[in-house]
Order: C-alpha cells, then structure tokens, then sequence
C-alpha cells in the first residue's frame, strides 16, 4: 500500500509540475501591483479570471499532492514505536562469548580475560633449610 501511494505520489507531482509549466502568464504577477500594469484597484485585488483546464488540474494536483503526502508520512512514523534510551541501558549485558567452536582439536583453551585471584598462601610460614 505505501509503495502505490508513493508510486501515485511521484505521478501526482509530474502532472502537477506539468499543469503549472503549460499554463499561460497571466500578467499580473508581484511587479504589477506596485505600478508596474496599472494603478487602479483591480490590480492591487487582482481581477477574476475564468478557470480552464489547466488551471483547475494545478488546484486539484496540488491539493491531491498535500493529501497523498500527509498520509504517507503518517504511514511512516507508524511503522515502529519509539523506544528510550533508557531501555537500553537497563537491559541486561550480555553473557560472555564461550569458546570458539570452530578451534583445531586438541588445542587448548583460551585464557580467560578476567585475573584470576591467586592460591592463598599456607598459614604457617616454611620451615627454614639446614645446610
């Protein structure tokens, strides 16, 4: 479904920038209304102009164009639920790696990264040697 959206949304903006590039000037843009056609009041309004094909198809494009995009990006934000930082800080570490399964045979096993505490000492000292 979100891909034929998108599909009908790249259509809707090709036919849409099409409409707009074939429609005729109207002539009276921005630099009409600071003098530049003529002063009087219907250039500073602006003047009702029949609406044609192409005129009508730039309305319905674009209005068709906001619609298809703002469906699509609430398709998008939906697709996941957010998650905190938090959470992954909390999730528990992982258990160590054990050994690798694919060693020679007969080779011997990895030391272990961690120190290992060392043999406690006897209690009672050594007997000094007689020459």
């Amino acid at each position: 479904m979100y891909t034929f959206l998108l599909v009908l949304l790249i259509i809707d903006a090709i036919v849409l920038a099409a409409a707009v590039l074939l429609q005729s000037g109207k002539g009276g843009g921005l630099a009409a209304s600071f003098g530049g056609a003529s002063s009087s009041a219907d250039s500073v309004i602006g003047t009702r102009q029949a609406g044609n094909l192409l005129t009508k198809a730039s309305w319905w494009c674009g209005g068709l164009f906001l619609g298809l995009a703002f469906v699509l990006q609430m398709m998008s934000t939906r697709s996941t639920a957010p998650k905190s930082v938090l959470d992954r800080l909390a999730a528990p570490a992982s258990a160590p790696a054990s050994a690798p399964t694919n060693a020679a045979p007969g080779a011997a096993p990895a030391a272990p990264l961690t120190q290992q505490a060392a043999p406690e000492s006897p209690a009672t000292p050594a007997a000094p040697k007689k020459p």
